[in-house]
Formats: structure tokens, C-alpha cells, sequence
């Protein structure tokens, strides 16, 4: 497994890219070092087990199951 931080890039060498047609950066996608955001709704989360680790990805199953209607 190889794991980047937010200063790392992790891929082959950038002349075997060719980014010219981009119109807006690159970006990584579910790194580990993205896992922590903030997590904020407009209603109340119920149901929550204690001292579970909510990371980036558990939205979806804050949001259908655990988010008051």
C-alpha cells in the first residue's frame, strides 16, 4: 500500500502526462489525509454509537440513516 500526505503526489513522472486539455487542477480523491473534514448538518443526527470514528465517506450513512426528517 502506498499512502500520500497533503503535500504528496503519487503517480508516474509529469512528462507522461499530458494536463494541457484540463480547465480547472487536479485534484486526489479519498486519500488518507482527506478523511478528516467537518461534518455538519441543518438537522438533528440520532443514534450515534459513542466514540465511533466518523471519516469523510460516512456521510452517506449519516445522512439516510442516522439525520431526523
Amino acid at each position: 500500500m502506498v499512502v500520500g500526505d497533503h503535500v504528496t503526489t503519487l503517480g508516474t513522472r509529469s512528462a507522461e502526462h499530458d494536463l494541457t486539455g484540463l480547465t480547472v487542477p487536479l485534484r486526489s480523491h479519498g486519500g488518507v489525509s482527506e478523511q478528516k473534514v467537518p461534518l455538519l448538518f441543518n438537522r438533528r443526527v440520532r443514534d450515534l454509537v459513542a466514540g465511533r470514528r466518523l471519516r469523510n465517506f460516512d456521510i452517506f450513512d449519516l445522512a439516510l440513516n442516522h439525520v431526523t426528517a
